[in-house]
C-alpha cells in the first residue's frame, strides 16, 4: 500500500506543540500588556495571536 502523508509528521508534532505553547504565552503577554502597555507588547500580543489562530483554522 503506498500511502503518503498530507502533512510531514515532524512539522505537525512542531505546529501542536506550538499551539499548546501559545497559550500561556498569549495569557502572560496579555497580562503584561494590561499592566503596562507599550507599543511593542501590543505588536508582540497580536503576532501570537493571529500566530494562534492561524494553527488553529489551519491556515497554514
Amino acid at each position: 500500500m503506498n500511502f503518503r502523508w498530507k502533512y510531514n509528521p515532524t512539522y505537525l508534532r512542531i505546529k501542536y506543540g506550538l499551539k499548546q505553547v501559545l497559550i500561556p504565552l498569549i495569557i502572560f503577554q496579555f497580562i503584561r500588556t494590561i499592566i503596562l502597555p507599550t507599543s511593542f507588547d501590543v505588536v508582540i500580543l497580536g503576532i501570537l495571536a493571529l500566530t494562534y489562530v492561524a494553527i488553529a483554522l489551519d491556515w497554514c
